[in-house]
């Protein structure tokens, strides 16, 4: 299983370097690629905020995705108390600034028992000591973490 987060499907949407990556991720047989509610509701906020894509054509390109077996996992009162403990044990304002949607993303591939795909330096450092797989990215600048 496959959880993306926020930055992976904005990457896809945006043409940044990790869009080819997430792409091929997608199409991987058994991918069976996820989203928290919440990481979903952060692709919406940045494509339509800070990159000026039109609401309706950000709702059909997640439309496409859902069609394709993207699967939106809400965000439960487990993933939430999950996602406040590893901020809590990980979060450092200097060295791993992790947000607290991050977490989610990092408590929705625990509970689920998934890869996480990311391009989070901070992100993906508490991922790997909490045990968990990753598929590492490329940021903006072509950096994996």
């Amino acid at each position: 299983m496959l959880v993306l987060d926020a930055f992976a499907v904005i990457a896809a949407f945006a043409g940044e370097p990790a869009g080819a990556d997430v792409e091929a991720q997608l199409r991987q047989p058994g991918a069976e690629p996820r989203i928290s509610a919440v990481n979903t509701a952060e692709v919406v906020d940045y494509l339509v905020r800070v990159a000026g894509f039109a609401e309706q054509a950000v709702d059909a390109s997640l439309e496409l995705l859902a069609a394709g077996g993207l699967v939106v996992i809400p965000a439960d009162e487990q993933i939430g108390r999950l996602a406040g403990t590893l901020r809590a044990r990980h979060y450092r304002a200097r060295g791993s600034a992790v947000s607290l949607a991050d977490c989610i993303a990092l408590a929705t591939t625990l509970n689920l028992g998934g890869s996480l795909a990311t391009a989070d330096p901070a992100l993906a450092t508490i991922a790997r000591k909490e045990g968990v797989p990753i598929i590492a990215l490329p940021d903006s600048h072509g950096h994996r973490p």
